[in-house]
């Protein structure tokens, strides 16, 4: 006897349709699995077979052959326990359908025969949708993830039983039609009003929120640097509903979505340790699997004592800056993950930090802090924006009983800063995404909205010459003075624009 079902696997975010097929022929007792398993999918013989008998079914006696086509796409994940163990039923005659076409399948088995939930359930549902399925049968826990796709019937099962029972009896299935999505939103982040001082570097963290631009912070320890940065997330703007969708699917294949939740509302912040891998800050594995850019996708990634990451691990960063993704090249085909980041990075002047310290003082050798500064190379330091110098706060200020300038407030100037770039290059401001910020203009935009006046111009052209600026430098110092014109609610980019953004630039 022979069954069919539809299933699928991922490949870096991209949800590939997998067709089970289970064959029950006559023979010697055998349970075979071809079509390029990998470990966790050839442990679910055991899997699937413990939980079929623990659900009250029997398991066939005689020779079960599981075929996963397309034969050439390496199969992982948990998430094929379900579809095997109902096609083996459908080829023993307990489930009466033997081919399901309108249906995908996934989940995890337990040995009692109850589900897991699995990740990647929403790309899986997005693929399903796009390729014109009626629904899709999984986990409870992740039935509000893949609800979130329209015009897709989810039937949520808890256990083997619920799942056969689904499909020989379609009329009373409990169809999924779950509340608006729960927001998986983490805890509240700190408050800017938490800050005392450091009115530059203030200054610089809201300049760079309303362009999307880089930032380096260049203190003393203890300055406030990590503070600041674990504030940046509180004044970007809130996710838009495709970019939400983006964010969950990342999330949803990494696994890093607690079960039940739904959409992810609140910007990514990824402070990684400075002994990441660049594979694990890029992306990678024999199935690659989303790093640390792409979980900081639409937020923030900070990179805290930055020149105490390796040299590779920096270096790696380079094409995703400019790109907006990673790029991982595999021998069965090339995955793209989407990393459209906020890079906040800190650092101290010189191996002790206390180099220009009012207080403490410096015992490093100059061929020492060159060495250190040195670890961040110039192409690298080329895609910052804005590098601002953080000094100690003194003691009176840290005294004052007044409480800085909230979140909110800084919030309210960014979004205005942000729809403000949105309508000048005519797209809505809720569903701009980041296309239209002013750290993304290239080319001709650039030169018709960041073009400076004669006096701008000038000063521009000198510094350049007298700095030695690069042709991106250039630009980017272009692309800041057009977002501190849109701070200022200002049409035209003028000189004092242009040396506030050059004040940034040469620190």
């Amino acid at each position: 006897m022979l069954s069919s079902l539809r299933t699928a696997t991922l490949f870096g975010l991209e949800a590939c349709q997998v067709h089970v097929e289970v064959f029950v022929s006559r023979g010697l007792p055998r349970f075979t699995m071809v079509g390029l398993p990998d470990a966790s999918v050839r442990e679910s013989r055991d899997r699937v077979r413990a939980a079929i008998r623990n659900a009250g079914f029997e398991f066939p006696p005689n020779r079960v052959t599981v075929n996963l086509a397309p034969a050439d796409l390496r199969k992982a994940g948990s998430s094929l326990d379900l579809p095997i163990a109902l096609g083996i039923l459908a080829a023993s005659g307990i489930v009466r359908r033997r081919h399901i076409p309108e249906l995908v399948i996934l989940g995890e088995l337990a040995l009692d025969g109850g589900i897991h939930p699995t990740r990647g359930a929403l790309p899986i549902a997005a693929a399903a949708r796009q390729s014109g399925l009626a629904g899709i049968l999984l986990p409870k826990a992740n039935a509000i993830e893949a609800a979130v796709v329209e015009g897709l019937s989810v039937f949520p099962v808890d256990s083997l039983v619920e799942a056969v029972d689904a499909i020989n009896h379609p009329e009373r299935a409990v169809l999924q039609v779950p509340p608006p999505p729960a927001a998986h939103t983490p805890a509240a982040t700190a408050d800017f009003e938490d800050v005392r001082g450091q009115a530059l570097a203030r200054r610089a963290l809201e300049i760079a929120a309303a362009g999307g631009h880089n930032l380096l912070m260049v203190g003393s320890p203890g300055a406030g640097k990590t503070m600041m940065a674990r504030r940046v997330a509180g004044i970007l703007p809130p996710l838009t509903f495709d970019e939400a969708l983006e964010v969950t699917a990342i999330h949803s294949v990494a696994g890093l979505l607690p079960p039940s939740s739904g959409l992810v509302t609140a910007r990514p912040f990824r402070a990684p340790h400075h002994t990441i891998s660049d594979a694990a800050l890029v992306g990678g594995g024999s199935i690659p699997r989303p790093g640390e850019i792409s979980l900081a996708h639409r937020g923030v990634l900070f990179l805290d004592e930055t020149p105490e990451f390796g040299r590779r691990v920096l270096e790696v960063l380079r094409q995703p800056l400019e790109e907006g993704c990673a790029r991982i090249a595999r021998a069965a085909r090339t995955v793209v993950f989407p990393a459209r980041f906020m890079l906040v990075a800190a650092m101290n002047p010189c191996p002790c930090g206390f180099l220009g310290d009012p207080v403490r003082v410096c015992r490093c050798k100059p061929s020492q802090v060159a060495d250190y500064s040195g670890r961040i190379s110039g192409p690298l330091r080329d895609r910052i924006d804005l590098v601002v110098q953080v000094a100690p706060v003194p003691p009176a200020t840290l005294s004052e009983a007044a409480p800085g300038e909230p979140t909110a407030s800084v919030r309210a100037r960014v979004c205005q800063a942000r729809a403000r770039q949105a309508a000048r290059l005519g797209r809505q401001a809720n569903g701009a995404g980041d296309a239209s910020l002013n750290a993304r203009l290239e080319g001709r935009l650039l030169t018709l909205h960041a073009r400076p006046d004669a006096a701008g111009l000038r000063l521009l052209e000198d510094a350049a010459t007298r700095f030695g600026l690069s042709a991106r430098g250039h630009d980017r110092v272009l692309r800041v003075s057009r977002t501190i014109a849109d701070l200022a609610s200002a049409d035209a980019v003028t000189r004092s624009h242009v040396a506030e953004a050059l004040q940034f630039r040469i620190s």
